[in-house]
């Protein structure tokens, strides 16, 4: 199981990015996906899972409102559209596979992660 993160980058405050999670060897439709993040000196947090069943999503309060997570079985793809970002929201991003098919089952396979920066 491979997961690769991608589409991070340096963006000011206010802007936006749209996060990518694909996998290589497997169909993330199976799977509730989540996205975390992990700054530098602070606790992994979870931002933002998406069932597999039924597609309901789960925010962290921290981003809710602002986070969009969704997936496009087609091309195997989940994403997390991040809009009205602040300085806060810097941290590595990672997608994660859950246990089960739906979200609150614990991560089960991550990859490598993409850097996010915001600042002006």
């Amino acid at each position: 199981v491979q997961l690769q993160a991608s589409g991070g980058g340096l963006v000011q405050p206010g802007g936006s990015l749209r996060l990518s999670c694909l996998s290589s060897g497997f169909t993330l439709d199976y799977y509730a996906i989540d996205w975390f993040r992990q700054a530098p000196g602070k606790a992994r947090e979870g931002v933002a899972c998406i069932n597999s069943d039924d597609d309901n999503t789960y925010y962290a309060s921290s981003v809710k409102g602002r986070f969009t997570i969704s997936r496009d079985n087609d091309t195997n793809t989940v994403y997390l559209q991040m809009n009205n970002l602040k300085p806060e929201d810097t941290a590595v991003y990672y997608c994660a596979t859950e246990a089960g098919r739906n979200c609150g089952g614990g991560y089960r396979d991550w990859g490598q992660g993409t850097q996010v920066t915001v600042s002006s």
